[in-house]
């Protein structure tokens, strides 16, 4: 189950940080293996914010894929444009972005 603790204005506030991004973790032909998952939480947890994209050769929808990987490192899922998507989890230990109230 996909937690959404995020109101409108900060996914607004987000999609507009990762106009910007490149993505960092890629989902090819194996779908959402656990080597993705592990990486994807490692960055997620640095960066907060990561965009994902979905390659041509995934046989998975990319908004499947994308809302997989988002329960399985347990991040709130911002975003899905057709193969690319947002992942966001807080990192309470340091966090680097300011959600806005």
């Amino acid at each position: 189950m996909i937690k959404n603790t995020l109101t409108g204005k900060q996914k607004s506030f987000l999609r507009s940080m990762g106009m910007t991004m490149d993505p960092v973790v890629m989902i090819g032909k194996e779908g959402v293996t656990p080597t993705v998952v592990q990486s994807a939480a490692e960055v997620i947890k640095k960066r907060e914010l990561i965009k994902v994209r979905v390659l041509q050769n995934c046989m998975e929808e990319p908004k499947d894929a994308i809302t997989t990987l988002a329960e399985r490192t347990d991040a709130n899922l911002v975003q899905v444009i057709g193969h690319n998507g947002l992942l966001f989890k807080r990192n309470f230990d340091k966090p680097k972005i300011e959600l806005p109230k």
